[in-house]
């Protein structure tokens, strides 16, 4: 269930009777608990209740129904239960039917309210649902309330009007619900001049059959696209005259409405209901977005944004300079006048903008900046109010967004958080005045970003530029020169844009790719859909004075894109002036863990010290300055890791395992090997056990034909092993490659014929990025590896303590990238360069130990797998134990103690690199020199 669902089941469930012996199952079920959950707990099989009349749902709830008035008693028996501590319940819940409190065990927050109100406080349980919360839910839950009930009236009205659900009337239907929406929020904010006018006037008017709703609202937006000069000849019916005219162009153009089932109506009603005047602008319009959205409708109400996630981006592009500025401007009248002359010419960008949440909190921040300008220049009443209208304009905001409600949704997101601002620094009343007839409302177009010309969109500041248009919900903004002027100012472009990586792309993404990097030459299939947008801001900035600041996936700063696209951005002269190294960009899906992500900012020739952020690994948000970040998102030079042939430090090759190329005929499975009807020492001769990445992680059994040349004559005698043979011979002929018809000369063997004389080190081709190191390991002599793992043959066991280190494991996630999100190992990017110091024999000796401390942790939890072992979740104690203890002798051996996080792991590793690989072309170059003199 999502958060929208167990709203509106949790609503049902207060509006019906109370029922003592229902209501703690019923209120589990709303949090989406199956029924087979609940009948176990009914019968008692799971509840481990102490206390009379409670039910207690191990790791989340102890709920318990009372006598009337002790509520508060039995809330504190729930919480000094022993059942309580032992099951691990989140929270504790105590009712009578009129009362109702509750308690967040780990946070000590307690949600106290009258029964018929508890959902209200629906937001305070959503953990139990598993979805992640934000303050703004837990204190305010109109936004999911709103939406649900929206999402209700849509489904609805598209039962009754199936041709508006088609493509052509896509447009009609959101442009009502945006008219819609606005009349609500205007109702309940005094924007109309009385209280709750609309939904009252459409109760009033309209008949409980609802044969006349349609007409009823399509009087009443009529009303609201006519002047006050034009309504005598408009012959409006007389009560629409309380209605006001509000231009902007959102009730201009069409005047269709959709007909209205009972039903319609009934949801409609039940909207306007709401207190729409608390709506949160950056939460609502990126849950609304999903309403009119058939693929999203699923997951209506996860995709919130939060904004401390947003401010991650918009603080460090341009919002800390000027809080810099304001606090070193004191009090100032000058420089505070000039700060407020510099905010009123900033242009805020958002090339993917969705509903707008970017925009909408650069808005909200900046005219809270500029209200403490005021406060400082004394211009503000003892109510912290201004007589003064803001400077900050909202045709300064600009968005590109492709789907046709969600640029509704950010125009609307925007003029009410302008409305609210305005409440909030000059007063309802001036907010009032202000308001209506609408005005321009920032600069949101429709339109594929990536074919859109950018210039045009957002005009670059350093030109003068003209109104052209005087609406912006009908007017297609497609001239370079749009309604206001400006001279100078900054313009900063930001966003979360579409990822899409590999494999991941639809045609219509792909062709985009090649509208960005085809005419650059850059073969771009493994660049994510990202890319193209540090690209077209990077072309933006050609021509104006921007910087920018993106959401990506971390991939774009790993393995094989780094080299094709940070060249392109690098080489226009930009630098990264600021980056959140990878994070979960988690949303209030439950059980999700979102996204990695990373954060890069990016300017020309920035004047001021770089800041990287990075996540410690006690969790800790650290900022470090550093003198430059390169394109690893790292603190030093740039520089491209670049495939070698072999290792760095001079440590033991790493190759590829053996390839079978045998059409399945080599490999066989215990069932198939019986079937060959071997004796023992034939078993022993011709048969081995093969591992690949799946079968060394998972333990799962595979074997193989291991025929030398000189055992070829017996094994050939045996029938079953000589058709297997000759179904070899005969796949390798017909292929259209030479060297594999080459190959059908010794089809008793696999391409290769690799093993070793004691042990093997393996390091799986592809694993989870879950785990915390990599599932490396040892095989003994008499097991063969597949082309699907690397393998070490007869390396020291000391090769594996580096392996498995988490210093090894960064290097790879960066150096190497991920197949999807899973690590993609590589020997020649990823083991060849790992830069590692001398080793004295006491290191290795120390090393081999660490090794082996690991592997006989391993050992004492047989027979669980690698993946069982190396689960986040469940990682035996002794097992971590031994990895700590590796990862510390290994990280004293580089630095002399451990390191803080990853970022220092990477900065120490690159530093390395760079060094080794300068001592390298150093001794080249000694090299040649000598020759010649010799010559």
């Amino acid at each position: 269930m999502n958060a929208v669902e167990i709203e509106e089941a949790i609503s049902a469930l207060a509006e019906q009777p109370f029922d003592s012996a229902i209501f703690p199952f019923a209120f589990l079920e709303a949090f989406g608990n199956k029924a087979t959950t609940i009948k176990r707990l009914k019968s008692g099989s799971t509840n481990s209740s102490d206390i009379p009349g409670g039910v207690l749902q191990r790791n989340n709830i102890h709920i318990a129904v009372c006598a009337p008035g002790a509520v508060t008693q039995t809330l504190v028996s729930l919480k000094d239960s022993t059942a309580t501590v032992k099951a691990k319940a989140k929270f504790i819940l105590a009712t009578d039917g009129e009362q109702l409190e509750a308690e967040d065990l780990a946070s000590g927050e307690t949600a106290v309210c009258p029964y018929p109100d508890f959902p209200n406080h629906f937001g305070f349980f959503l953990p139990l649902a598993g979805i992640t919360t934000v303050k703004q839910i837990r204190n305010n839950p109109i936004d999911i309330q709103a939406t649900g009930r929206l999402n209700r009236l849509y489904v609805e009205l598209l039962k009754t009007n199936i041709d508006w659900a088609a493509e052509g009337r896509r447009h009609d239907m959101n442009q009502f619900m945006a008219r819609l929406i606005f009349c609500f929020f205007a109702e309940d904010t005094e924007i109309f001049d009385e209280e709750n006018l609309f939904t009252a006037t459409l109760e009033q008017m309209t008949n409980s059959r609802s044969d006349n709703t349609k007409d009823v609202i399509g009087e009443l937006f009529r009303a609201m696209d006519t002047k006050p000069e034009d309504r005598t000849t408009a012959e409006l019916p007389r009560w629409t005259e309380k209605f006001p005219w509000v231009n902007g162009g959102l009730f201009a153009g069409s005047k269709d409405i959709p007909r209205f089932s009972r039903i319609a109506r009934s949801y409609l009603l039940h909207a306007g209901s709401l207190d729409w005047q608390q709506i949160n602008p950056d939460i609502f319009g990126s849950m609304i977005q999903a309403v009119a959205d058939d693929d999203e409708r699923g997951e209506l109400g996860m995709h919130y944004t939060s904004v401390p996630n947003i401010l991650k981006v918009l603080n460090p592009l341009f919002l800390d300079n000027l809080q810099e500025q304001l606090e070193q401007a004191g009090d100032n009248q000058r420089k505070l006048l000039n700060l407020r002359k510099r905010i009123a010419n900033i242009h805020v960008f958002d090339p993917a903008c969705g509903s707008g949440n970017f925009l909408v909190i650069a808005y909200i921040q900046m005219r809270e900046i500029e209200a403490e300008i005021l406060r400082q220049r004394g211009e503000v009443n003892d109510e912290g109010q201004s007589n003064q209208r803001s400077w900050i304009k909202l045709e300064n905001f600009y968005g590109i967004e492709l789907k046709d409600f969600a640029v509704e949704v950010a125009r609307l997101s925007l003029l009410i958080a302008e409305f609210q601002c305005d409440v909030r620094f000059i007063g309802q009343k001036e907010a009032k005045a202000l308001v209506l007839p609408l005005r321009n409302t920032g600069q949101i177009r429709q339109g594929n970003a990536l074919r859109l010309s950018w210039l045009e969109v957002c005009p670059p500041t350093r030109v003068e530029v003209k109104d052209h248009a005087d609406d912006h919900f009908q007017t297609p903004l497609d001239q370079a020169q749009i309604d206001f002027e400006n001279k100078g100012g900054e313009t900063y472009i930001c966003g979360n844009p579409p990822y899409a990586g590999k494999g991941k792309k639809t045609p219509q993404q792909q062709d985009d790719m090649e509208f960005i990097f085809g005419p650059r030459g850059v073969k771009h299939g493994y660049v994510d859909y990202v890319g193209c947008w540090f690209i077209k801001a990077a072309d933006y900035g050609i021509h104006s004075m921007s910087s920018f600041a993106f959401v990506t996936t971390n991939s774009l700063c790993q393995g094989h894109q780094v080299p094709l696209i940070w060249p392109l951005i690098f080489g226009g002269g930009y630098q990264i002036f600021f980056a959140h190294t990878s994070f979960k960009w988690a949303n209030l899906a439950s059980h999700n863990a979102g996204v990695t992500v990373a954060i890069i900012g990016m300017a020309r020739d920035p004047k001021n010290m770089r800041r990287l952020f990075t996540v410690s690994d006690d969790g800790t948000i650290l900022a470090n300055d550093a003198s430059h970040i390169n394109a690893y998102l790292v603190a030093g030079q740039d520089i491209l890791i670049q495939k070698r042939s072999s290792h760095l430090a001079g440590l033991s090759s790493m190759g590829l395992g053996n390839m079978p190329y045998d059409g399945g005929n080599l490999l066989l499975t215990r069932q198939e090997i019986g079937e060959l009807n071997l004796t023992d020492m034939q078993h022993q001769r011709f048969i081995r056990r093969i591992y690949g990445s799946n079968e060394f992680i998972k333990n799962l059994e595979r074997y193989c034909l291991w025929i030398e040349n000189n055992d070829l004559p017996e094994a050939t005698k045996l029938s079953g092993i000589r058709k297997r043979i000759e179904a070899v011979r005969v796949m390798r002929l017909k292929s259209t490659d030479k060297g594999g018809r080459a190959m059908a000369n010794r089809s008793h063997q696999m391409r290769e014929m690799r093993c070793s004389q004691e042990q093997t080190i393996v390091m799986p081709r592809t694993s989870s990025e879950s785990r915390s190191y990599l599932p490396a390991g040892l095989l003994n002599a008499e097991s063969v590896v597949s082309s699907e793992v690397f393998a070490m043959f007869d390396a020291p066991l000391s090769h594996l303590a580096i392996v498995t280190s988490r210093l090894h494991l960064i290097w790879v996630a960066t150096v190497c990238g991920q197949l999807e999100t899973r690590y993609r190992y590589s020997n020649v990017l990823g083991w060849n360069t790992f830069p590692v110091p001398k080793l004295t024999e006491q290191n290795k000796v120390d090393l081999t130990r660490c090794a082996e401390d690991i592997l006989l942790a391993r050992e004492a939890h047989f027979p669980e797998t690698i993946a069982d072992l190396y689960d986040p979740e469940t990682m035996p104690e002794n097992l971590r134990h031994a990895h700590e203890r590796n990862d510390e002798v290994l990280e004293r051996i580089y630095i002399g103690r451990r390191f803080k996080n990853d970022t220092e792991r990477l900065e120490k590793l690159f530093d390395l690199y760079t060094k080794m690989t300068a001592n390298e072309k150093v001794q080249k170059g000694t090299t040649k020199k000598i020759k010649r003199k010799v010559n």
